[in-house]
């Protein structure tokens, strides 16, 4: 019992380091945190937390492992992946000069099934995940992985994900970032859609 707490303990831990690194899914939601509502931020949290309980059940049913074997589908996921990412980044690009109301009430942006719809393709968009979950499991799990361990990691990795994302989305749409958001919003909204689309076209050639 012991050694599978420690076991857990361990994996969530690098879960969450994984979680809170800088990438697309953190400018996504912080976007749209201050962007659109604390409710479409929500949406987008709960996008990416079942995006990685995806991942996460994959990679323990050796999807990471398809991924290495079969290179064409890898690098066909990375390039869909990419071209997604860029997709959105010129989507922020363009509306970089729009004006939002300051009540966040009023903002049509995104409803939550918007919301929650692009959180999970943009967690999708990246099958390096399914890797990454790959070697971690591989590092710290024995090879005869109880049905304890099928069950539990995944649901680990998807609250990992929605808490810390949640968390991001609640404090970045508080009143006050969202006043220096909408008073900086074109050359915000453009920083994001550069790093967006670096993003996408880094997943592409790497």
């Amino acid at each position: 019992m012991e050694s599978t707490t420690l076991t857990i303990l361990t994996l969530s831990g690098a879960i969450l380091l994984g979680a809170m690194s800088p990438g697309q899914s953190f400018i996504l939601v912080a976007r749209t945190a201050v962007a659109s509502s604390r409710k479409a931020a929500m949406g987008t949290a709960l996008g990416m937390g079942v995006g990685c309980l995806i991942f996460a059940a994959l990679a323990l049913l050796g999807f990471h492992s398809i991924l290495t074997w079969v290179p064409w589908l890898y690098s066909l996921l990375k390039t869909a992946g990419g071209l997604y990412l860029i997709w959105l980044a010129i989507k922020m690009f363009r509306k970089a000069g729009t004006p939002l109301a300051v009540d966040a009430s009023d903002s049509t942006e995104m409803n939550f099934r918007q919301a929650f719809i692009t959180g999970l393709l943009t967690q999708l968009s990246n099958p390096n995940t399914a890797i990454v979950f790959g070697s971690i499991f591989a590092a710290i799990l024995s090879h005869k992985i109880t049905l304890f361990m099928y069950l539990a990691l995944p649901a680990i990795a998807f609250l990992i994900d929605l808490l810390w994302y949640g968390f991001v989305a609640y404090v970045l749409s508080a009143s006050r970032p969202r006043q220096v958001y909408l008073s900086y919003k074109a050359s915000l909204d453009r920083m994001s859609g550069c790093v967006m689309g670096l993003l996408g076209f880094r997943l592409i050639v790497r």
